[in-house]
C-alpha cells in the first residue's frame, strides 16, 4: 500500500507513535517515507507539532508535511473559522498525498482525532480524502473499557464508505493491563470484523530513537511491516482473565 491514512477511535489514543513505528520499520528496512498531517491543531506556529514527533522517534530522514495548523485544540473546520484561516478540504488532502506517493514509496497520513472529524465547513471528513484516493485506513485504538464501541462505531463508519480498513493497532498497551483490557485484545476482531495489526507499548515515545528503531517492528504486525504476532500475543495476556 503507498498510502496509508491513519485515523483513531479519538483523540490521544497513540496515533502519532503507532504512525512513527510504522514509518520507522519501513525506514529501517530501505523504503523511502513520507509522513502528511493535512491539519495540525492545538499549537502555535513556532511549536514542534506532529511531524515533528515522528520525525524525532524515527531519527533517520523522513519527509514531513503540514498542510494547515490552527492554535485552538478543536477539530480543524471549527479551529480554522476561529483563527480566520483557510480550511483543508479532501481533494488538497488527496493531492498531497499522491504527489508525496510519487517519489516516496510509503506515504503515512494521520488524521485529526477520529475518523469523521470535519476538516472544512462541507464536513468532509479524512474518510473523503481516503476515498478520493483508494487508500486503506488504519486505525487506532486505545486498549481497555469502552475501546470495543468506538471500534465497532469506526469499522462501520468505513464500510458504510466501501473504504477498505487495514486494520486496528492498540495506541498504548499498558504495563499491567486491567481485565477490559486483556479481554478486548480477543473481543477487537470479532467486533470490528478486522484484524488485530498490533500493539504499542505505553511510554513508547520516550525511547530514544536507536531503541525506537529497533524496538518498533515486534509492535507491528507483518501485514505493516513488523513481527508482532497477534495470536501469539492475544493468548499470552487473556491466559491471565
Amino acid at each position: 500500500m503507498t498510502v496509508l491514512f491513519v485515523t483513531g477511535t479519538g483523540t490521544e489514543i497513540g496515533k502519532t507513535v503507532v504512525t512513527a513505528a510504522i514509518a520507522a520499520t519501513s525506514l529501517t528496512v530501505g523504503f523511502s517515507v513520507a509522513y502528511l498531517k493535512p491539519a495540525q491543531t492545538g499549537i502555535g506556529p513556532d511549536e514542534p507539532g506532529d511531524a515533528d514527533e515522528v520525525s524525532r522517534l524515527v531519527g533517520f530522514e523522513l519527509t514531513g508535511v503540514e498542510l494547515a495548523r490552527y492554535p485552538d485544540p478543536l477539530a480543524p473546520a471549527t479551529a480554522a473559522r476561529r483563527a480566520g484561516l483557510p480550511t483543508v478540504g479532501p481533494a488538497e488532502i488527496a493531492e498531497a498525498a499522491a504527489k508525496l506517493a510519487a517519489v516516496h514509496d510509503i506515504v503515512l497520513v494521520e488524521g485529526a482525532g477520529g475518523l469523521l472529524v470535519r476538516f472544512d465547513e462541507e464536513g468532509s471528513t479524512l474518510a473523503d480524502a481516503a476515498k478520493m484516493l483508494g487508500s486503506p485506513v488504519l486505525v487506532v485504538t486505545p486498549a481497555g473499557l469502552g475501546a470495543l464501541n468506538t471500534a465497532a462505531l469506526t469499522a462501520d463508519a468505513l464500510r458504510a464508505r466501501a473504504l477498505s480498513c487495514a486494520g486496528f493497532v492498540i495506541g498504548s498497551w499498558p504495563d499491567n493491563p486491567d481485565m477490559p483490557a486483556r479481554s478486548n485484545l480477543a473481543d477487537l476482531p470479532a467486533y470490528t470484523r478486522n484484524p488485530l495489526l498490533g500493539a504499542v507499548p505505553a511510554g513508547a515515545s520516550a525511547l530514544t530513537p536507536d531503541a525506537f528503531r529497533q524496538a518498533a517492528p515486534g509492535w507491528l504486525a507483518p501485514r505493516i511491516g513488523g513481527l508482532w504476532d497477534a495470536d501469539a500475543f492475544t493468548a499470552i495476556w487473556t491466559s491471565v482473565i
